[in-house]
């Protein structure tokens, strides 16, 4: 096995049929990737499910001929990690409540586990929406957001798994939801039921 072989051309031997190539990249990238998929998700077997659905989601995109991340293999694959570690703390627990400072709690409804039927079509709708909402916030804010609602982690928690002070923590909580409200009201998203 030749290690030195480039990421672009395993994968353009994969997509032309040369399977060994994909497991070339696997084991080059694995430790990475596990190690990457654990330091957020805390447990060895989830991090096992992610790691595997993050190479299901890779080996389809090539397989469909839609890569097309020339040289910049490993970055594209942490982001389909990330993604796949946001959607599984979206679907394992129900959104912490944000009860920081400003009175903007778009979030005081979710958390009713005697929801009927109806109500609970409304609030998948609103967890969905607000998940597109976060999304186009910038990076650090979407980050930090995404640390306290999805994983209820302190800003202390926060601080350390971003390399960032507290108090930037905390700012870009802030900033993000400003930066929420304005969306919010700039679109006419009415968040209640």
């Amino acid at each position: 096995m030749d290690l030195q072989i480039d990421d672009s051309l395993l994968i353009r031997n994969y997509i032309s049929g040369d399977e060994k190539s994909l497991e070339i990249l696997i084991n080059r990238h694995n430790q990475r990737i596990s190690s990457f998929i654990y330091s957020k998700v805390n447990d060895r077997s989830i991090t096992e499910d992610i790691f595997q659905d993050t190479f299901i989601k890779v080996i389809r995109t090539l397989k469909k001929g839609s890569y097309s991340e020339e040289g910049k293999f490993l970055p594209w694959v942490m982001r389909i990690a990330h993604n796949l570690i946001i959607d599984h703390f979206r679907k394992s627990s129900r959104m912490p409540m944000y009860g920081g400072a400003d009175s903007f709690n778009i979030f005081s409804l979710i958390g009713d586990d005697k929801l009927n039927i109806e109500k609970q079509i409304i609030k998948d709708q609103i967890d969905s929406d607000l998940t597109l909402l976060i999304n186009e916030l910038p990076e650090d804010q979407k980050e930090v957001l995404t640390m306290r609602m999805y994983r209820d982690m302190s800003f202390k928690e926060i601080s350390e798994n971003t390399g960032v002070s507290i108090n930037t923590a905390l700012g870009r909580m802030r900033y993000a939801l400003i930066n929420l409200r304005k969306i919010i009201e700039e679109n006419n998203i009415v968040l209640t039921n």
